[in-house]
């Protein structure tokens, strides 16, 4: 069965998944101005691509641990989901400047400075600038292997400011920004190897 899915994977072109990725973003424009994402459809057509940003970074979290755990190799897919991330946060932002603020620049830069969902936000939106850069094989090879991967594990702090801003977005306290919480801390605990027992030691107390 892993082996078989492996294969499946194997077969898929990324640029697959980044075009079928795409695919929700026309469809929720279109949502939104026929009136199907409710009597405030920018404040919800923001949120949607917000919850996408969210989604694609806790699956390309997924990964490696199932890949350690259970044996399915998507790795191939990851660097897909992070530039689709990208994208969506792009998108994100824009909706915010453009249809939400009107290019109120100097409120804009009130509100970054004022309201602490919005700084967070901002924080995790830079952190990503460089990683989507970056997220190609001539990067890699410029950059070496081993700089490359440690510069990539911002996406730790990506995810955790990203869970951050989804709760304090709410200013009320709701089941679902903390799931996500509890998810993407689950992956990350995860992610962590099991500390080496000391050989002769043991601790007291």
């Amino acid at each position: 069965m892993i082996d078989a899915l492996n294969r499946a994977a194997r077969k898929v072109p990324t640029w697959a998944v980044f075009v079928l990725g795409l695919l929700p973003i026309p469809y929720l424009f279109y949502r939104a101005a026929t009136g199907g994402l409710g009597v405030e459809p920018i404040t919800a057509l923001e949120r949607e691509m917000g919850l996408w940003t969210l989604q694609l970074i806790i699956a390309g979290l997924c990964i490696t641990p199932l890949r350690r755990f259970a044996g399915v190799n998507l790795i191939k897919f990851r660097r897909t989901l992070g530039v689709l991330s990208f994208v969506y946060v792009v998108v994100h932002l824009g909706i915010w400047v453009g249809l939400d603020m009107s290019l109120r620049w100097g409120q804009m830069w009130a509100d970054i400075l004022k309201r602490p969902y919005i700084t967070i936000g901002m924080v995790a939106f830079v952190l990503m600038i460089p990683l989507a850069v970056t997220s190609n094989n001539l990067s890699i090879r410029k950059m070496g292997g081993a700089a490359w991967r440690k510069m990539h594990k911002a996406v730790y702090a990506i995810a955790l400011l990203g869970a951050a801003h989804f709760i304090m977005v709410q200013k009320v306290w709701e089941a679902e920004p903390l799931i996500y919480l509890a998810v993407i801390l689950g992956l990350l605990a995860l992610r962590a190897r099991p500390l080496q027992k000391t050989s002769g030691v043991r601790a007291g107390g």
